[in-house]
């Protein structure tokens, strides 16, 4: 594989399990240094994952690690967190808000403190872990930002069932939005990344139980995605809404069954994604949609 981030330096929330260890893994394959950064440092009962399993995973593939505990709620810990990986690599080119909270329920069924946690770990830490790293990133020659958050699509069915959590992940989408623009005159490119469908990750099969999976994607799809995004030329590339499929099939991509739980399978569109974003020719969906648009 390229190792075209070879000497990158990615900050990345989220990192201990799912998504966040595939990007990991497919960003230290490219050569870079990775600090994973979660509140998981010893196992969960029930998820699979640590910070430390995953550098180790980063290390075996040919990346460098710094694991560090972090709870993005805590803004000190945020600031430490990033300046200890900045001074243990030499700076920060790669911010990668990949850390998230989920909640699908109607508002009125949304306590004050179920609020506050989509609120702080999406909207919030997506804004201060960008603020933290954005005096390094303007260093890079090459710097990224990328949320992992939906693209804008103003419709009232996103907000009619779950408004609470919707608010709180296209406030992300708002920032990508607006900083494409701020940071474009220091060449720091902001994007976000969604997935077509859902994506097989510990916390998924947890929710969703074990008969899900088949009509789930693995989470290689979108490490392979986010890679193909931070690894552009940032003063190219920025202010996307980007969808996992229709990205790699726009870098070339052909097989997208490589990514299917099980072959072969219908697999059902994730929330968020536009009926007008069509996906690639070959790709099997069900008319199944978690909403009827």
């Amino acid at each position: 594989m390229k190792q075209n981030l070879a000497g990158k330096t990615v900050f990345l929330t989220g990192g201990s399990r799912g998504i966040g260890q595939a990007m990991a893994k497919r960003f230290a394959q490219a050569g870079a240094n990775v600090a994973i950064c979660s509140k998981s440092s010893e196992p969960h009962p029930t998820l699979p994952g640590t910070i430390h399993e995953t550098a180790e995973i980063v290390e075996n593939a040919g990346g460098k690690a710094l694991p560090i505990v972090l709870d993005v709620r805590d803004e000190d810990n945020i600031n430490a967190a990033v300046k200890q990986t900045a001074e243990h690599f030499g700076g920060i080119d790669i911010c990668v808000n990949n850390a998230g909270a989920f909640w699908i329920q109607p508002s009125m069924e949304t306590t004050t403190k179920r609020h506050d946690l989509l609120f702080n770990i999406n909207e919030r830490a997506a804004f201060l872990v960008t603020r933290a790293c954005h005096p390094y990133l303007v260093k890079s020659d090459n710097a990224h930002v990328l949320s992992l958050s939906p693209p804008l699509d103003l419709k009232p069915v996103w907000f009619q069932h779950t408004s609470p959590y919707s608010v709180s992940k296209y406030a992300m989408s708002l920032y990508a939005l607006g900083w494409s623009k701020e940071f474009a005159e220091d060449g720091i490119a902001v994007n976000t990344l969604w997935p077509r469908v859902g994506v097989e990750t510990p916390a998924a099969v947890v929710h969703g139980g074990e008969d899900l999976r088949k009509e789930f994607r693995k989470p290689t799809i979108m490490a392979d995605a986010a890679y193909a995004i931070v690894s552009k030329p940032s003063r190219e590339f920025t202010g996307n809404f980007c969808i996992d499929d229709s990205l790699l099939f726009d870098e070339g991509e052909r097989d997208f069954e490589q990514y299917s739980v099980v072959p072969g399978s219908e697999l059902v569109p994730d929330y968020f994604v536009p009926t007008d974003v069509a996906a690639p020719p070959g790709v099997k969906l069900s008319k199944f949609r978690l909403y009827d648009i």
